[in-house]
């Protein structure tokens, strides 16, 4: 598709828009502030780089495939990511988890971990114009099979937990303070039990009480900010999670930090959009992390679906762009890894474009009048407004490939770069 065949349909799908009210230039504006953190375990299936010649223990992660072409070293990791952001309109983060440290083929515990093993991750991002999330890293690893890490039992699984904590909360510090933005301390544990335990209080105090030996060393927030991921439910903690959604969202609200509402961590009759305005009435700030369960938590690669149209719906509606701060978590090896990153995000921009698209003061003003009949009846005949020109125009100002071209351009480094790592391997 040529520039002016896209240019074209742009100009007659925004008039279209003007006479239904909606002002596509502002849409757009709005638009270009949204700012997606990718994972950058999709890239690599959760694997990092601290102890490449061992066995990767799950503890609670289990990625599926084994697509062929993935990296092997963190030079052709960011390759890859280098790749999926040329193929992403707009201005992103990359999520880092703590084993994708640079630690030279030496076996670094993650008790040991330093702002110097991420240096070189600074001096990509600032190179790619990216800024940079971090994650501790609490799982696949021997401290932590016995299904607890900071709740366990044990005080000195316990405090390796604890120390390794501080260490990721040092190196978020460091990357907000040398990108000049604040880094998202996420912090996810894979504390709980398979089948229901007598003893539920214990891992719970002792969880807080981790937590709490943690957060005696405070950072600015211009530097980085804290956040908890919860979890209904996991592998090896079907019956019970320590970390439960009402845990951490007294614990963040008792220390004035953020929650982190995974799309795949609730019961699937659960809407995430609607805990939305549930939580920020009472928070300054958000964390989403935009998955998609398959009937349990399995973090496929997020598509443009309703439960994703409506989380980005109810931001838009309740004005909360600058409170919320989208992630994508998802990890899927039996596709083009490199594919599946670009795929979930340009789905993820689709679904916040159409919410920014929305005749949102018409739609109110038959609400408060009343008309739930003209509520609904503008709301499906909107559904058919062009959007789909609206899109391939903002990917062209953007400079990247508009509707499915960027389809071949993956195909294609696949055909260039990932079947000859395939190729080295063998």
């Amino acid at each position: 598709m040529d520039s002016s065949t896209v240019e074209k349909a742009y100009a007659s799908s925004r008039d279209r828009y003007a006479e239904a009210g909606i002002d596509v230039e502002a849409a757009l504006r709005s638009l270009r502030t949204i700012s997606l953190s990718l994972p950058c375990w999709q890239a690599d299936d959760v694997r990092g780089f601290e102890r490449r010649d061992e066995p990767v223990k799950t503890s609670g992660i289990q990625p599926t495939g084994n697509y062929p072409g993935k990296p092997r070293h963190l030079g052709e990791l960011r390759q890859d990511l280098a790749k999926a952001f040329s193929l992403i309109p707009g201005s992103h983060r990359l999520n880092l988890h703590a084993i994708y440290g640079e630690f030279g083929g030496r076996p670094v515990e993650r008790n040991e971990i330093e702002p110097g093993h991420f240096k070189s991750w600074i001096a990509w991002a600032k190179q790619e114009k990216l800024k940079l999330d971090f994650n501790a890293t609490c799982f696949a690893h021997p401290k932590a099979d016995s299904g607890f890490t900071l709740s366990s039992r044990d005080k000195t699984v316990r405090k390796y937990w604890v120390e390794h904590v501080r260490c990721c909360r040092k190196i978020a510090s460091f990357f907000g303070h040398e990108q000049k933005n604040p880094c998202l301390h996420n912090l996810w544990i894979p504390d709980g039990s398979k089948d229901a335990p007598v003893d539920r209080w214990t891992h719970r105090a002792l969880l807080k009480e981790s937590l709490d030996e943690i957060f005696k060393v405070e950072y600015s927030s211009s530097t980085m900010k804290d956040s908890f991921e919860s979890k209904l439910f996991g592998i090896g903690s079907e019956s019970y999670v320590v970390g439960s959604h009402e845990f951490y969202l007294g614990y963040a609200a008792h220390k004035r930090k953020m929650v982190c509402l995974d799309l795949g961590h609730f019961h699937p009759t659960e809407s995430i959009a609607d805990k939305i305005s549930a939580v920020l009435p009472f928070f300054d700030e958000l964390v989403l992390h935009l998955s998609r369960p398959v009937r349990w938590d399995s973090d496929h690669v997020v598509i443009l679906n309703e439960e994703l149209k409506s989380v980005a719906e109810e931001i838009i509606r309740g004005g909360a762009l600058g409170r919320v701060h989208l992630a994508l978590d998802f990890f899927d090896a039996s596709m083009n890894r490199v594919g599946a990153l670009v795929l979930g995000a340009r789905a993820t921009l689709k679904a916040f474009l159409l919410a920014l698209l929305q005749p949102l003061d018409r739609l109110m003003e038959l609400e408060v009048g009343g008309n739930h009949f003209g509520r609904l009846a503008l709301s499906e005949e909107s559904k058919d407004l062009p959007s789909g020109a609206v899109w391939d125009y903002y990917c062209l100002t953007a400079d990247v490939p508009p509707a499915n071209a960027w389809i071949r351009e993956i195909e294609a480094y696949e055909k260039t770069v990932l079947s000859n790592r395939e190729a080295a391997r063998k």
